[in-house]
Parts: C-alpha cells; sequence; structure tokens
C-alpha cells in the first residue's frame, strides 16, 4: 500500500511516498521549492523584459507569489488574473483591481494567451498548490511509479475566506475553535475531499486543482500536521503532557496537548515575534493564563484556552518540544546563556525534521480512510516494513 503525502509550506514542498513494505526512514522523499516560490523566481526572472502576463488556475499559497504580482502591477506592466487566480491576492477582488491588476473571465484569458500587449507576447502562468502531474514525473523519472497509490494527503495553510469587514486572524481562530470543540485532536483539521467546508477556500482550491486522482484525496492545514507529526519522535511520544511549537516561515503555532486532548493553543506571524516573546508565549500556555488578545493585539492570529490547570516547566529533561525550518530561533545564543530560558527539545520524528508534517498527514489519512488505518499505526509504532528492505520489495 502507497500513500502520497505533500506538505506544502511558504519556502518549500516536502514530499513522503509511504510504502507499507518499507520501514519508514526507507520511505523516498523530496524537499522541493515551494509553489508559490516557483512562482515568485519565474516572474522576477521575467521582469526586466517588462513581457504583460496572465494569471489563470486556482487560489494557491500568497507571500512571494502575491508579492511578485504585485511587483509587476506596480511597475506598470499589464498584469491580468481570471476570478479564481486573484484570489490568491485577496478573496475580495475589488482589492485586487485597486493594485491595478484587471481581472478576466475565462474566455478572455483564452483569448489573451494567444494575444500580444504592447507588442509583447502574453505570458501565461497557471497558479495551483498541489501539481500531481509534475510530482508523479520526478518520481517517474527515477523509476518509481504512482499509478497504485491507495491515498493521497495534502496540507496547506488556509486562513479561510472571511466575510467582508472580519479579520481573517479572527476567523481563522473563530474557525480553530469550532473544530477543536467539534473533535479534540490534530486530525479534526484533516478531511476528505468530498468533506471540506466551503469557507476553507484554499483547502478546496487544492481539491479543485488536483483534477482526476487514481485514489482518494484528503487536506490538511499544515500547522496541526507539523505537530502532529512531532509527536511521533519516541521521545515526545512517551511524554502524556507537552507543548509542542512549530515554528514555520510565516507563522508560529504551539499546542499544548495532554491525554484529553488539545488543552490550547496559540499561533503568531514568525515575523512579529522573537525568542523573548515566543518564551513568553509558551509559558503564559503552560500555566494557563494565555488569553486571546495577549496574541491577537500583538498581531497574532490568537489563542484559546479549554483549561486553567497548570503545566509545570522543569521537572522533565526539556520543556517545549520545537518543530518546523525557523527552529533555530531556539538556537540564539542568548537563549543557551539564559538559566531561566526554556530547554527545547528539537523533534525528528523517524530521523527527519523537514517532514514532520508528512508524517502527520499519514497519521490523519489512517483516521480519515479506516481501511488504511491498520497498516498506517503499525508503521507510525515503529513496527512497518516487517523486515523488507527496498531492493527485496517486488513493488
Amino acid at each position: 500500500m502507497k500513500i502520497l503525502t505533500v506538505d506544502i509550506g511558504t519556502g518549500t514542498q516536502d514530499i513522503f511516498l509511504y510504502d507499507s513494505n518499507l520501514d519508514l526512514e526507507n520511505g523516498f522523499k523530496l524537499v522541493l521549492p515551494s509553489p508559490t516560490m516557483m512562482v515568485h523566481r519565474r516572474l522576477k526572472q521575467s521582469l526586466p523584459s517588462r513581457t504583460p502576463i496572465l494569471l489563470t488556475g486556482h487560489q494557491m499559497g500568497g507571500g512571494p507569489s502575491a508579492w511578485a504580482i504585485e511587483e509587476y502591477a506596480r511597475a506598470g506592466i499589464p498584469v491580468y488574473m481570471t476570478a479564481s487566480a486573484a484570489t490568491t491576492i485577496n478573496d475580495e477582488l475589488e482589492k485586487v483591481e485597486a493594485l491595478g491588476i484587471k481581472i478576466v473571465g475565462e474566455d478572455e484569458a483564452r483569448k489573451l494567451a494567444l494575444s500580444s500587449v504592447e507588442g509583447l507576447q502574453v505570458t501565461r502562468y497557471e497558479l495551483r498548490d498541489f501539481d500531481f502531474e509534475l510530482i508523479s514525473k520526478t518520481f517517474s523519472d527515477y523509476g518509481v511509479s504512482l499509478d497504485d497509490l491507495s491515498a493521497i494527503a495534502v496540507a496547506v495553510f488556509d486562513h479561510g475566506n472571511a466575510p467582508a469587514g472580519v479579520s481573517d486572524r479572527q476567523f481563522r481562530f473563530d474557525y480553530l475553535d469550532k473544530r477543536i470543540k467539534a473533535e479534540n485532536s490534530l486530525s479534526a483539521f484533516a478531511y476528505l475531499s468530498t468533506d471540506v467546508p466551503k469557507i476553507m477556500t484554499r483547502l478546496q482550491s487544492v481539491v479543485d486543482s488536483a483534477g482526476e486522482l487514481p485514489c482518494p484525496l484528503v487536506v490538511m492545514d499544515t500547522a496541526p500536521a507539523a505537530v502532529l507529526g512531532a509527536g511521533f519522535d519516541p521521545v515526545v511520544a512517551g511524554r502524556k503532557q507537552k507543548v509542542i511549537c512549530n515554528i514555520g516561515n510565516f507563522h508560529t503555532l504551539a499546542f499544548r496537548l495532554s491525554e484529553k486532548g488539545i488543552d490550547g493553543v496559540f499561533e503568531h506571524h514568525t515575523g512579529e515575534i522573537d525568542l523573548m516573546k515566543l518564551e513568553l508565549l509558551i509559558r503564559k500556555l503552560a500555566d494557563g493564563s494565555l488569553k486571546h488578545e495577549d496574541v491577537f493585539n500583538d498581531m497574532g492570529h490568537g489563542a484559546l484556552m479549554y483549561t486553567d490547570d497548570v503545566f509545570e516547566f522543569g521537572r522533565d529533561e526539556f520543556d517545549v518540544v520545537v518543530t518546523g525550518p525557523r527552529r533555530s530561533m531556539f538556537n540564539h545564543k542568548s537563549s543557551i546563556e539564559n538559566r531561566k530560558s526554556l530547554r527545547p527539545y528539537f523533534a525528528v520524528p523517524f530521523g527527519d525534521m523537514m517532514i514532520a508534517g508528512c508524517f502527520g498527514l499519514l497519521a490523519a489519512t489512517g483516521e480519515i480512510l479506516p481501511g488504511l488505518g491498520e497498516a498506517v499505526r503499525w508503521s507510525l509504532r515503529g513496527e512497518g516494513g516487517r523486515g523488507v528492505a527496498p531492493w527485496n520489495n517486488p513493488a
């Protein structure tokens, strides 16, 4: 049985191909530029030529791609976007048009793709977070077929489509609160493709852009996937109570977890915090005193607490579990020299921090698709592979 997992972040897309015949450490993996970075680089390269651009496709991760598109528009170069692609920049299309970008219909887009503007041929780019054909071709080039997949699981970060006048940050935390109260587990943030809530437009865009697939598709939020995956580090798994902090390129999220499930969570923008501020928030999360406004009023997303019980630091060999591409924040010299600083443990589930989110996706997929659950749980317990080495695997 094979499951393709793809964790799409701001800097990279991390890909892991699970094979139930292999130990997880022997699974094939790729760490590649994220789709938003790929768009960013292509546009930056073509900017000096002032070539008019047409952007079609679907909503995808913003950040680098959105910045490059906006830079094009500010330079006075013609930029055309279909409505679905334009939501990459903002769900409110009038705000996209205010940047000098022209929104066009599908028929006009087809004509533009074959025409020239100001004497220059229009260059078309298709926006999407998940490109199964490209990933499949990459594996195929190395002699690995994806024709026999049992499932595909993809993670992206989704603010949700907030109504006009409603804060994206508040909207996301209202959504997180609802999901945790409905199903107190990290896998509550994963959905079968047919069950994605309408408000989660980026998750839905992954489903729409995937097209016809050879197997079921599961989609999930990136941060819970990373935290869930980090929990499979054997040292972390042995702790009944823990705080796991995922320091991403754009967003930092910490969950306080116990045998009951999720005790609390906060999420901030990584660019708005330093180590001192992060440690203060983690301490408040642990002692139960953290309030939503502590984070929201500091330009973060917010916080949720479901207990006022105190989780005391200093009783074990480490205080906080850390993962994510910006985890080096905890390596700062001032933290090492300050005895009052939290003692981090850098999780390495199955020997690889970079694909922690893929392991979280794998676990959530095993819950959503019960027929795959037994094999997935067997592997995640470290009992997978059944002694089969890749060179002896008939697949």
